[in-house]
This record gives structure tokens, C-alpha cells and sequence, in this order.
């Protein structure tokens, strides 16, 4: 029986995806095999030695401590496209409501409660929130993930002008892209060039404040930036001061901060891109499958700190190994094997940066003192035996 710790509110149609006979969920356990996280902040978390794997119901793993976990073993999955769907629609809905002016409009039609003649009375004042439309407009997306690609398409479906940037566009993404969506290498020429502009790269060092003063300045006067993606890709400041001025002409965030909350041509939703039922479902669905495979057959998909890796398993014995990217690793692996009696019947081998994850299966169960030679050996991180 597996013990899988649950942080946050976990959907039951993923949690129901686990079999019972196989895997125990609860949010009490203090010893346990796995975690199913949504946003709960794991950094200072102690884990116990028996935690093989962290699965993100979600995109983005800011809340885990990926350096601690790989030196650990411990295998990070998060759940990419699963929340897609949700995201995609909610920026064309900010698309629109960085537009239309709709709730600044809504607002002040609630002010007129009690107003004698009313209906004559919201009409009057409807110029106050005019705005444009969309179709006929450039748009940007920095960013062709699954989110990305749906958001261009999307956007091409609503007769916009939609320009793409994304150094690191995947074959798979390429191919789910429109062909009527240009792609720009050169991020300067989205600031440049587009009317609209909406971020979706994941947050790292070289992402930080992609959107700030210095890309702003490049931007087109009255340019609509829309990031429902994460809250440090945008240099607050940077915003607050560009809203003020009127370069951007509206802000659609979904990350509060009171410098932003200041701005009168700022919307900010309360983190709403992901939250609907559906979306809650997939990402707890795909979390869930992400576990059982791991700790069922060992195979890997869907990590950001160690390789994908998925060899074909048929029963019998199968030995799982995390361990440096160094030369020999495997010679030393099948030496120390060989040397207890243990034949190598398949294999498999990744790499991912400084570290690699092996597969190998065995004719023979292996024993305790076979697992405790693999161990031993210089590099190694993790072993188990399935």
C-alpha cells in the first residue's frame, strides 16, 4: 500500500483514479510515498526518507524545492496542458475586458441604483466606456507552450493578427500552431509592433520582469498587456509607472499587488486561470496517473528535474535508479549486478543535466545485498526495486 500526502484541496475524480486496494490518500499522514500539491508552499517541509515523487497539480512548481528534492531522489512531476483550456479562454475574456472598458461599465451602472429613470440614465453615460474591438488587432504571445499555442490560435479564430515568440518552440507545439500566426524571433519586434501583448512563459532567471521598463519603452503607445501567467514575470513598478503615463493603456493581471491595485487602468483577478471544475479535474487526473506509473512501473513523464523515461514493463523484477550524469554510471550499474548473479534482461537510460535515471530489468528478484551494492556506488542517489 502506497501512502500519498495531500496538500490543498485535491480533486476526488483524480484522487478516485487511484486504486484503492493500492494507494491510501489523506492530509494527516507524517510517513508517506507520495505528494499531490497545488499551491501549498513545500520549501520548508521536511520529508521523510520513503518520499519518492511530488506531483504538481498544476504548471508551475515554484512552491517546491526542486534543488532539495533532486539531491533527494525525489522525482518532480507537474501537469502541463491540463489547465490549458481554462487559461486560453480566460485571456481572451481579458482581451476583452482590457478592451471595453466592460468592468469599469458594469461599476458604474451599480452606482445608478435607486436613480429616477434609470435605463435613460446608464445609456447617457455609456460613451464614458466606449473601447475597440479585437478583431483587426496585432497580438502578441510571448510564449508557445500549450497555453500559448491555444491562446494564438484562439486569437487567429477571432480575425486578429496574432505574432508568436518562442526561441524554444517544441515540434509538438509547431505542430498544433497555426500557420496563420507568424513567428517572431526577436522579442523586441512584439513590443514593437503588437496592440496586444500576453505573456506565457514559465518563471525562471532569465524570465523575471521580461515585461519592464525597458521592454515597455519599446512598446507601442496604448499597448493592452495581459499576464495571467505568473505575478514576477511583470516588473510591478515598472507597470504602475506605464499605466500612469498612458503608454499601457490597460493591464490585466491575475496577481494582486497593492502597486498594481492603485492603477485605475488595471483589472486584477483574484488568480482565477485555472479555476474551474474541469480544469481542477484534468490537472488532478494527470497528477494522479503520474504517480501510479512511477511508483508501479517506474516510468517517468511529465518531470522538470529529472528525464522522461518509460520502458516497456511486463512483470517480473525491475530496478529503479537516480543517479548523477557521470561517465561509466552504467558499466558500474551491470558490474555490481553481474556481480551478485543478477542478469540484465532490459534497460533503459536518460539523462537530464547533472542527472540521469536508469531502468533495468532482472531475471531474478534481487536481493537486499544486490540493491546495497548499486548503492554504494559513487554517484548514486536513489535506488528501488518494483
Amino acid at each position: 500500500m502506497y501512502n500519498v500526502k495531500l496538500y490543498n484541496k485535491i480533486s476526488k475524480v483524480g484522487l478516485d483514479d487511484l486504486d484503492a486496494a493500492k494507494y491510501a490518500c489523506s492530509e494527516d499522514f507524517s510517513d508517506y510515498d507520495a505528494v499531490l500539491v497545488r499551491s501549498a508552499k513545500l520549501h520548508d517541509v521536511e520529508f521523510p526518507k520513503n518520499l519518492k515523487c511530488i506531483a504538481r497539480a498544476g504548471a508551475g512548481v515554484n512552491n517546491i524545492p526542486i534543488d532539495r528534492c533532486s539531491e533527494e531522489g525525489i522525482v518532480v512531476f507537474n501537469t502541463p496542458g491540463a489547465n490549458a483550456n481554462a487559461v486560453k479562454e480566460l485571456v481572451i475574456c481579458a482581451m476583452l475586458l482590457a478592451s471595453r472598458k466592460i468592468v469599469q461599465g458594469a461599476n458604474w451602472v451599480r452606482s445608478l441604483k435607486g436613480t429616477p429613470d434609470i435605463g435613460p440614465a446608464a445609456e447617457k453615460g455609456k460613451a464614458t466606456y466606449a473601447g475597440p474591438e479585437i478583431a483587426g488587432k496585432r497580438l502578441g504571445v510571448i510564449g508557445l507552450g500549450a497555453i500559448g499555442v491555444k491562446v494564438a490560435n484562439a486569437a487567429i479564430g477571432l480575425d486578429m493578427d496574432v505574432w508568436g515568440y518562442d526561441p524554444f518552440l517544441s515540434v509538438d507545439g509547431a505542430l498544433k500552431l497555426s500557420r496563420a500566426v507568424k513567428h517572431i524571433t526577436d522579442l523586441d519586434q512584439i513590443f514593437a509592433n503588437c496592440d496586444y501583448i500576453t505573456v506565457h512563459v514559465p518563471l525562471l532567471p532569465d524570465t523575471k520582469n521580461i515585461v519592464c521598463a525597458e521592454t515597455l519603452a519599446k512598446a507601442k503607445d496604448g499597448v493592452r498587456v495581459i499576464n495571467l501567467a505568473r505575478g514576477e514575470l511583470v516588473d510591478e513598478q515598472a507597470m504602475a509607472d506605464a499605466l500612469q503615463s498612458g503608454k499601457v493603456a490597460c493591464y490585466v493581471s491575475d496577481f494582486a499587488s497593492d502597486c498594481i491595485l492603485e492603477q485605475e487602468n488595471a483589472i486584477v483577478l483574484p488568480h482565477l486561470g485555472a479555476s474551474t471544475p474541469e480544469s481542477e479535474d484534468n490537472c488532478a487526473i494527470m497528477a494522479a496517473k503520474e504517480i501510479a506509473e512511477y511508483l508501479e512501473k517506474g516510468t517517468i513523464r511529465n518531470s522538470v528535474n529529472f528525464p522522461n523515461l518509460k520502458v516497456p514493463y511486463e512483470g517480473g523484477y525491475r530496478i529503479c535508479m537516480i543517479h548523477k550524469n557521470v561517465p561509466n554510471m552504467i558499466t558500474a550499474i551491470s558490474s555490481a549486478m553481474s556481480s551478485k548473479g543478477v542478469n540484465i534482461e532490459n534497460m533503459g537510460n536518460r539523462s537530464k543535466g547533472e542527472y540521469a535515471y536508469t531502468i533495468m530489468d532482472a531475471a531474478v528478484q534481487p536481493t537486499e545485498e544486490t540493491l546495497a551494492a548499486i548503492r554504494a556506488i559513487d554517484g548514486m542517489i536513489s535506488v528501488r526495486a518494483i
